[in-house]
């Protein structure tokens, strides 16, 4: 992308793309779970299946992507929905989300993506919460809305997006298909309201985080900077479209229109498949994914001969801390793709806002520098900033800040403070100005007067090449107050004992070594996040700090 260009909103890079690339491929769906053995190809308004021995297929150009969002944009607005308005998203990823998203936001209208594992109370509180005047959701999620109904059907439109469409409900398909395919060119500026997205909600229902249009395009442009997409790339989407991770790194192909392909079914065999088939250049990727193709290629279920990978040229992960270890391993099976890291959190419009850089592969572990147009500090309880090299909390400023928490000037008010957004990760600066991440503050484990950083501890551990996942959590003490346990999942095929890992932890310094071994799956939430929440609420048990305070 070239320096000087730039967009107001992000639904001019969406007109742009209709008009230089009207007939070119923009979406791609991969559903390898779907039963029909066909596929199918969506580059007009007619859908024409072809029997074949590959995954569920669909794609759609450019050009009926922008006509999609303009019809259903058109909709909105005959039903009266305007700027200031709410439309909620209930979807898996699919290829009418992204229309749907774009749709909304050429109405004038703010969009709110709902996460599809919210169950139906979750689901009440954000509509709620967002003022949502509009719902749309898919047959996956019928009985979760019709059990909020009698609270959900009086204030809101209800639209249905799938066959077989429930009376209480109206057919998103039919109704589009009446509506003008024009542009309604509704006027909007950068600074206008533009998304309502929910924080993983791992400590109580989620926050609303308000962001403005130029965070949208601030992502973009971003994660263009970042990773140099053209318009050759093809971008793999495998995480849920809800999250902003998903969204702002695909904006990143978005710029330039670059294909982007979204696959559902996620297994080694089906990433590789992908990228293999639609010539994938750029694939993001969460931790527990890329130990899982490394683990499939090490047992021999999937042999890189089988696939065309030649042209796949960067990975990248984000959401969570990345093992050294993993990078190590990955380098050693893919010499050649590019690496690189992306730190955010949704207050700051997805990742980037702090990035390793994929010419920094020498400082695997850190989480980078400062992103493109971001500034950084770190600063103690008293809010100065530390020395180097010490810990503090990790302070961010940028255009992707959010507006605030909707509706909650309390929590706005404790997480931005004069234009800084406190972001609540612990994290140290080395001499070359590199951040490194140590955890979460409220996840650090205090025990006898020392504060313990699980991630340095977990980043330890990982390393071992019996241990598939761990995460280690704080658990109550009489005497130390907190002690360190470590709940670990064992590869397939693997052994390893209690006493295994006491011995593997004696490099660590005594105060950092876990005093309790739990050997468990290792839950994550669909963004990759270990979910601490309910580990501490599983193991928290007295029975079992009893036994371990004897260990």
């Amino acid at each position: 992308m070239a320096e000087d260009a730039r967009f107001e909103t992000i639904v001019d890079m969406l007109r742009n793309n209709a008009r230089l690339y009207r007939d070119e491929t923009a979406l791609v769906e991969i559903n390898p779970d779907r039963s029909e053995d066909r596929r199918v190809d969506w580059r007009e308004y007619n859908l024409v299946e072809i029997t074949t021995d590959k995954p569920y297929r669909r794609e759609m150009t450019w050009g009926v992507f922008d006509e999609k969002a303009n019809r259903f944009a058109n909709l909105l607005i005959s039903r009266g929905i305007c700027k200031g308005d709410k439309v909620a998203i209930l979807l898996y990823n699919c290829i009418e989300w992204l229309p749907i998203y774009f749709g909304v936001l050429k109405s004038g209208a703010t969009v709110v993506p709902l996460n599809f594992r919210y169950a139906a109370d979750e689901i009440a509180y954000c509509l709620d919460k967002s003022d949502a005047n509009v719902l749309l959701f898919g047959p996956e999620f019928r009985e979760r809305i019709e059990e909020i109904l009698p609270q959900a059907q009086p204030y809101r439109l209800l639209f249905y997006v799938g066959d077989d469409c429930p009376e209480w409900a109206e057919s998103y398909q039919e109704l589009t298909s009446f509506c003008l395919s024009s542009d309604p060119e509704v006027p909007l500026s950068s600074g206008e309201e533009a998304a309502i997205y929910f924080s993983s909600g791992t400590t109580g229902f989620p926050k609303a985080i308000l962001h403005r249009h130029i965070s949208l395009t601030q992502s973009a442009e971003m994660e263009n900077k970042h990773h140099g997409q053209t318009h050759d790339d093809v971008f793999l989407c495998i995480p849920p479209l809800y999250h902003t991770g998903a969204t702002m790194h695909w904006f990143g192909s978005l710029i330039v229109g670059g294909k982007g392909v979204l696959l559902r079914g996620i297994t080694p065999r089906t990433v590789l498949e992908t990228v293999s088939d639609e010539r994938c250049t750029i694939v993001w990727l969460l931790v527990p994914w890329a130990q899982d193709i490394l683990l499939a290629l090490e047992r021999g279920e999937v042999q890189l001969k089988d696939y065309e990978l030649d042209q796949w040229r960067l990975m990248h992960i984000g959401a969570q801390p990345v093992p050294k270890s993993l990078i190590r391993r990955w380098r050693e099976v893919f010499p050649n793709h590019a690496y690189d890291t992306n730190y955010g959190l949704s207050e700051s419009i997805g990742p980037g806002c702090v990035h390793l850089g994929v010419e920094n592969i020498d400082h695997v572990g850190a989480i980078g520098v400062p992103g493109y147009r971001w500034e950084c500090r770190i600063v103690g309880e008293d809010g100065i900033i530390v020395g180097q090299g010490e810990v503090g909390e990790l302070c961010v400023k940028g255009p992707g800040v959010m507006v605030c928490y909707y509706k909650d000037p309390e929590a706005t008010a404790e997480t931005i403070k004069d234009g800084w957004l406190h972001t609540g990760d612990m994290a140290r600066q080395d001499e070359e100005g590199f951040i490194w991440l140590v955890d979460r503050k409220k996840d650090v484990i205090i025990t006898g007067g020392e504060n313990l950083y699980p991630v340095q501890i977990e980043d330890f551990l990982a390393a071992n090449p019996a241990i598939q996942d761990v995460a280690v959590i704080g658990l109550p003490d009489k005497r130390l107050g907190e002690i360190a346990a470590a709940i670990i999942e064992v590869k397939p095929g693997a052994h390893l004992t209690e006493l295994e890992v006491f011995e593997y932890c004696q490099k660590l310094p005594r105060y950092k070594r876990p005093r309790c071994v739990i050997f468990a799956p290792v839950p994550r939430n669909p963004t990759g996040k270990i979910e601490k929440p309910a580990l501490r609420a599983k193991y928290g048990a007295s029975d079992l700090v009893d036994r371990v305070s004897q260990a």
